[in-house]
């Protein structure tokens, strides 16, 4: 039977799929750092406040123009500098998870990591040409992550037992939840000292070389890497001897659509992704308004949270895998409980923000604790795919993906008008509509979820010869 586990276990810690989830959790590193890296170094690339090229300009501030180039790029093109990168992701993602599912991963991530890190590079020539060969690196680097992102959780099907995807499912994802935090230290100085453009240098050629070292340590299948032991080999391919590896085969869209376990995953990645891009793109703003900071213990203050929300994540997989291994509560119970947790406690933290933050520390700390606590719905989200339909995950990732995109496009949009349109209560709209999406997305995913293989999702044994 399926939920038979072999008695014999490989020592977890320095085993080869744990360094595996490391790798990973380095890529992702990277993918949202050169993702976000922008964000920050536009306050140093945009005209300042004061004429430039003035005649009395000293000979420090002509030093600091050629060390950190200035163009004269208006908030809309900023803005859309910013977005485009998303509608490249938004592009691909869904054709990328069906493509992992037919070709070689190995060669899926490690070329377009390196694609994503290369147009890094050239993203300071770029902007000496124009506004407009930004905006198209931009798309095309989102086109490269997207793929990354959405074709890497099908490597779990092969590579991880059921037992311990939880925890190297959340080592590899809270990646995502550290890039941010790095960013925001290092860019800053980086700026300051070396120039803006070299933010983008340091962070493409890391990524070029961390590409090629995938090539070298990563397999597709565990049973042909050179370096395992013969012991994790067994292990790992003794939880996979019925899955059948198919080079083709056709996508149940109808049975999809019409599944609602699955809208019950949807519901959760469009409240998560909602959430955690507000968060991310307005912090400092929330931050600026409500606390009056410099700008130096404004981006110490807005890496907080990201540092938390990656330790938070890290840890949910641990206790996820922690509750399944001891049988005290069933796999589905798990999934809805973490769900529970990483909805329900970012919305409760949320309302502490409008009424119980009174003082310096008080706002910090439910700052952080509203976004460190959402970590907790990636041991569910990602995995539950898997769950359900382990023959098309990579297909059905690349979809909840798009979704949870969409639902970051929509949400950092409507919060720029709210902002703009009613400062007085903008906060108070902003976070109790966060709120409310997270209740509605917990309410569903209890009443549909599940964590079996669905009918749909299943070999159809009838069709061999």
């Amino acid at each position: 039977m399926d939920n038979k586990f072999p008695p014999r276990k490989v020592p977890s810690f320095c085993s080869f799929r744990y360094g595996l989830s490391l790798l990973l959790h380095v890529c992702n590193v990277l993918i949202m750092s050169q993702r976000m890296c922008v964000s920050l170094t536009m306050v140093v690339m945009v005209n300042r406040t004061d004429p430039h090229g003035l005649p009395n300009t000293s000979t420090e501030e002509l030093l600091d123009n050629i060390k950190n180039p200035v163009y004269n790029w208006s908030p809309e093109i900023q803005g859309i500098i910013f977005s485009s990168i998303f509608y490249g992701s938004v592009i691909f993602q869904i054709p990328a998870g069906y493509l992992s599912g037919i070709y070689s991963v190995k060669k899926m991530v490690g070329s377009t990591l390196f694609v994503s890190s290369l147009i890094n590079l050239f993203i300071p020539l770029a902007a000496q040409v124009g506004e407009t060969l930004v905006i198209v690196c931009r798309v095309a680097q989102g086109v490269a992550q997207g793929t990354v992102a959405a074709a890497q959780q099908v490597i779990w099907i092969k590579w991880a037992p059921p037992l311990e995807r939880g925890r190297l499912t959340s080592i590899s994802i809270s990646g995502f939840m550290l890039g941010p935090f790095i960013t925001l230290i290092a860019t800053g100085f980086i700026c300051k000292s070396l120039g803006w453009p070299m933010v983008f240098y340091i962070l493409g050629a890391c990524g070029c070389t961390l590409s090629l070292l995938w090539f070298v340590l990563f397999y597709d299948e565990p049973k042909d890497h050179p370096c395992m032991s013969i012991s994790e080999k067994e292990y790992i391919t003794s939880f996979h001897v019925q899955q059948v590896s198919s080079s083709e085969y056709s996508l149940p869209i109808k049975d999809m659509l019409k599944s609602l376990p699955l809208w019950a995953i949807c519901m959760c990645i469009f409240a998560l992704f909602w959430s955690s891009t507000i968060i991310l793109f307005y912090t400092p703003t929330f931050i600026n308004s409500k606390l009056h900071v410099n700008i130096n213990e404004n981006g110490l203050l807005s890496a907080l949270p990201h540092l938390f929300a990656w330790i938070f994540g890290i840890l949910a997989g641990q206790m996820a895998d922690f509750l399944l291994s001891r049988n005290i509560f069933s796999i589905l119970n798990i999934r809805k409980l973490f769900i529970m947790l990483g909805l329900l406690l970012p919305a409760l933290f949320c309302v502490c923000l409008l009424y119980l933050s009174s003082s310096f520390y008080g706002t910090i700390i439910f700052l952080i604790l509203a976004c460190a606590t959402g970590s907790f719905t990636m041991v569910t989200v990602i995995v539950n795919t898997l769950e359900i339909a382990p023959r098309y995950c990579g297909f059905l990732n690349g979809f909840i993906l798009v979704i949870g995109t969409i639902a970051g496009i929509i949400s950092s949009t409507l919060t720029g008008i709210i902002l703009n349109q009613d400062p007085e209560s903008s906060w108070f709209k902003i976070f109790f509509l966060i709120a409310g999406i997270n209740v509605i997305g917990v309410i569903f995913y209890l009443i549909f979820a599940k964590a079996e293989i669905q009918d749909w999702a299943k070999e159809k044994q009838h069709t061999r010869l």
